[in-house]
């Protein structure tokens, strides 16, 4: 007499014996689309905080002792008391159009609250910002003065490769020139 061996109902699969040349059956594969999603929405977050960290959003270091330019509202008194290495680079660019600029370029130079970038140059890619207090942006009432401020520091400054950029007090651009 034969034996048979009894199937167990709680498996699915009748067992196999080792090397019967049967495949054993795979689980399915489990879809990563989920998977993918987050890490692009991480990814797009990673890139925003790099950027705000990039852009000067990470904050403001109050303990910085760098010469670091200021919004200028001293008096014209007060400029001429301190020394040439104490004054702002905007007190400075001041300076170097009163005593050589012309009349127009001298009333413009007053609406310029800071500049930026002017005393450090390399000459292969020198770029300085001069910030004004007029409003309306390149096609605002104020272009034409922001011209004469772009051509009253090409007059103050030389570099071999220099663009200054001159800014409305919204930040945005009124004009630029090579220097």
């Amino acid at each position: 007499m034969s034996q048979q061996h009894p199937q167990q109902p709680a498996q699915p699969y009748p067992p196999q014996q080792p090397g019967s040349g049967a495949p054993e059956p795979q689980p399915p594969k489990k879809r990563g689309i989920g998977r993918i999603a987050g890490l692009g929405c991480v990814g797009v977050i990673a890139l925003f905080a790099v950027a705000a960290v990039a852009t000067g959003g990470g904050g403001d270091d109050s303990g910085d002792g760098s010469n670091k330019d200021k919004a200028v509202t001293a008096d014209s008194k007060r400029e001429k008391d301190r020394p040439a290495a104490e004054k702002s680079q905007a007190e400075r660019f001041r300076a170097c159009v009163a005593e050589d600029g012309t009349k127009t370029e001298k009333a413009a130079v007053e609406h310029v609250t800071k500049v930026t970038g002017a005393d450090k140059r390399n000459d292969i890619l020198d770029a300085a910002e001069v910030y004004t207090d007029f409003q309306g942006g390149l096609t605002g009432p104020h272009q034409g003065e922001g011209k004469l401020i772009a051509s009253a520091f090409t007059s103050c400054y030389e570099s071999d490769n220099g663009l200054v950029t001159v800014y409305d007090e919204n930040g945005e651009i009124l004009a630029n020139a090579n220097y």
